[in-house]
């Protein structure tokens, strides 16, 4: 049974509310503006206040108050005004309703509200500081990084509330929790690589925000507990196993109502990861304007190119293999050609990711017979070049 679509924000929410959240970059609460909801999107368009302070109770504390102007870095005085999920995060509160501060539409999205980032950042500026702060509670490191200092013994660094780790092939859990016990912010990116005890992640009680991204190992066992972590505000789950897709989904969505925002999407099932851990091009699956049936042919036409690249590495002269791989590039090329004709899927990110792809293949041939010879990588992207319309 397909869900029905909210016309309401889950949290109560109207134009005109004034919200109000402590920002740790500022160090005290900061507040700002609804100024629409679109419930086909379901988002609401968010105006910041120039305003910080104290705990506010109501809309009178925050005194005489305006928009929020951005002059730093490339700004040039425009608003502070975005277009968020509309699911109003638990750690934010409702103090009242005020008359509309703007009256257009919002032209920017971000996913998360992060209210008093851009206060803190213009206030950094106008006091002449023009680079961003080392902040000893935000951290971010790579898979390798991380595990390396995992594996020296040394006190938990309860200062890190904001941690990414990007890269991940590996990571312990359990390790992770003991090292960095108060993050309220976790954000674990990998290409396929694998968490293991990630039950131990509930132990990360003031966890506000997580997201996971191209990573497996998690069973329906390693849910996050709503009991446990009590203040999740934000659940972003994408490419990960469909048994913990399915059990995180079922456990958060009743969360929603409180204040947390749920979005879980490409869950992965074993046959799955088995067919595309080494498919440069796996995230083209289920991507917004490409088809299944477009994928598929995608893929199928990497395949026949890897499976040509290796051959002539395998059995191509070396002096005669440039000519061999711009060749081949020329093929790959108007392959795609002809895919893009039929649905102009290929834009900028699906562009680079095609030559990446010729990266990959490449890499992986000369692993398998040794580097190839000065012109052979020079040649296969020449091929492509002289002939793509993408």
């Amino acid at each position: 049974m397909s869900r029905r679509k909210q016309v309401t924000p889950p949290r109560p929410l109207a134009v005109g509310d004034v919200v109000a959240a402590h920002s740790v970059d500022l160090g005290e609460w900061t507040a700002a503006q609804v100024v629409r909801l679109n419930a086909d999107s379901q988002t609401a368009a968010v105006l910041e206040l120039d305003w910080s302070g104290p705990e506010p109770s109501s809309v009178a504390d925050l005194g005489d108050v305006a928009p929020l102007k951005l002059t730093h870095h490339s700004w040039n005085g425009t608003l502070s005004f975005c277009n968020h999920e509309w699911v109003l995060p638990r750690s934010h509160k409702v103090i009242g309703a005020t008359r509309l501060l703007h009256g257009g539409p919002a032209n920017s999205w971000a996913s998360g509200w992060h209210l008093g980032d851009q206060l803190a950042r213009q206030r950094r500026w106008d006091r002449g500081v023009h680079e961003d702060p080392v902040v000893p509670w935000k951290v971010e490191c790579t898979g390798e990084k991380v595990n390396e200092l995992l594996s020296r013994p040394a006190a938990p660094r309860s200062e890190v509330m904001h941690l990414t780790i990007r890269d991940i092939d590996s990571l312990d859990c359990a390790q992770l929790v003991q090292r960095f016990p108060a993050l309220t912010r976790l954000h674990l990116s990998g290409r396929l690589g694998l968490l293991s005890h990630a039950d131990d992640l509930c132990q990360l009680i003031s966890l506000q925000r997580i997201s996971i991204v191209d990573l497996l190992g998690m069973t329906k066992e390693d849910c996050l507990k709503p009991l446990r972590v009590s203040e999740l505000e934000s659940v972003d789950l994408y490419g990960i196993p469909a048994g913990y897709a399915s059990v995180m989904r079922k456990t958060w969505h009743p969360e929603i109502p409180a204040g947390t925002f749920v979005s879980i999407h490409r869950a992965r099932k074993p046959e799955w990861v088995e067919e595309n851990r080494n498919n440069p091009l796996r995230d083209w699956d289920g991507r917004e304007q490409i088809s299944a049936t477009t994928y598929k042919r995608a893929v199928a036409q990497y395949r026949t190119t890897r499976r040509a690249v290796i051959e002539a590495f395998a059995e191509e002269p070396a002096d005669t293999r440039p000519a061999r791989m711009e060749e081949i590039g020329r093929f790959y090329g108007e392959a795609f050609n002809q895919l893009d004709q039929r649905s102009g899927f290929i834009e900028t990110v699906e562009r680079e990711e095609l030559f990446e792809a010729l990266d990959h293949i490449m890499n992986e041939a000369e692993a398998l017979h040794g580097p190839s010879v000065e012109n052979a990588r020079g040649s296969l992207i020449s091929g492509v070049e002289s002939v793509r319309d993408w």
